[in-house]
């Protein structure tokens, strides 16, 4: 979006929290940008508004935003995971959303099973990446890091804000060294957001196996082509890797107020993007109370070796890209498609919840 030509209004990192321990210190500061958001916005006079993912940031916004300017639509890109957990959110979008954009393609059924608002599967961005990711030069990474005795790569992907590197970096450390006694030898491979460098390089300065760190889309996606095996944070990064073929294992982590809420609240057994995406089980993954160095290790052992385990990931991999394309098209035209019509719709005096697109 900066490169579009977005000025924001502050650093992202300054909403970019998770759970409710990580918000509390800093929901003064979040209630500030909600505001100076939705008076920066109202200011512009918008013919239509795009919220964008982080809903518990965005959505306050799209609420205020609604009340000073009832007759402007608000379109919603990225549904938020109602199908998973508190469904009852899709039901009190209604007021202030009159369209989502869905990256995943079960989700406008879902919210209207839910009584959402009406949704329309656009597809998810991480599909224009393909040819990029399919075509990243392993290789090439592989020399500069001085990977050349043919021992597999292990990929770590410890997460993209701070908190999830908090709770998962030390338990990622641990079955790294779990899996070294168990006669596997392999290098390890992190990449790191630029905002987290410094506090992964501090908190693998002891690990047993050495990691190389990395930075860089193109140099991730390079090491995704080139690991054996990956361990990550379950997030987007489990499509990027699904995407590139790599099996995985995944876990999460979080405060004991958050592990509380969510597995309380928590309505499908499996969190992870493509296992949802391909409607099975068929990437483990390690929640909560069950993500341990002994279970992480022993999954990771099971894939990086050759067998059933192995190959049972490598026949679901095939079937994830299939599963999220689009019949034309991208992404990104897909929902500026959508955008346009639901703007179109507005100005010919439609109702903004009117029919799907």
């Amino acid at each position: 979006m900066a490169g579009e030509g977005l000025n924001s209004l502050f650093p992202i990192e300054d909403v970019a929290v998770m759970g409710p321990l990580s918000i509390l210190p800093r929901l003064p500061k979040i209630v500030r940008r909600v505001y100076q958001t939705v008076d920066a916005a109202v200011a512009e006079r918008p013919d239509i508004v795009v919220i964008i993912d982080s809903p518990e940031f965005t959505h306050p916004i799209a609420k205020r935003i609604r009340k000073r300017m009832p007759f402007v639509p608000i379109v919603d890109y990225v549904c938020p995971s109602v199908w998973a957990w508190r469904p009852w959110r899709a039901r009190k979008m209604r007021p202030y959303v009159d369209r989502v954009l869905a990256l995943l393609p079960f989700e406008p059924d879902a919210l209207q099973r839910l009584g959402g608002p009406p949704g329309t599967y656009v597809g998810h961005p991480l599909i224009e990446r393909l040819d990029e990711i399919r075509s990243a030069d392993a290789a090439g990474l592989a020399s500069r890091l001085g990977i050349a005795d043919g021992l597999p790569v292990l990929l770590i992907l410890p997460g993209s804000r701070s908190s999830e590197v908090a709770h998962l970096i030390d338990d990622f450390g641990d079955a790294i060294a779990r899996l070294s006694e168990l006669d596997v030898q392999f290098h390890v491979v992190i990449p790191a957001v630029h905002h987290l460098r410094e506090t992964i390089v501090a908190r693998t300065f002891g690990w047993k196996v050495k990691p190389h760190i990395i930075d860089g889309a193109a140099d991730k996606y390079a090491a995704m082509r080139l690991a054996r095996a990956a361990m990550a944070a379950s997030g987007t990064v489990t499509l990027e890797l699904a995407l590139a073929g790599t099996p995985m294992i995944a876990a999460y982590k979080s405060d004991a107020v958050t592990a509380y809420v969510v597995r309380r609240l928590l309505t499908t057994d499996t969190a992870l993007l493509s296992n949802l995406v391909l409607g099975e089980r068929a990437f483990p993954e390690f929640m909560q109370a069950d993500c341990t160095a002994e279970s992480l290790s022993q999954a990771l052992f099971d894939i990086m070796r050759d067998g059933a385990a192995r190959d049972r990931q490598l026949a679901a991999l095939a079937r994830v890209p299939g599963k999220v394309s689009l019949p034309a098209g991208t992404p990104s035209t897909a929902a500026a498609d959508v955008v346009l019509k639901v703007l179109e719709g507005q100005a010919a005096g439609k109702s903004r919840l009117a029919g799907p697109i």
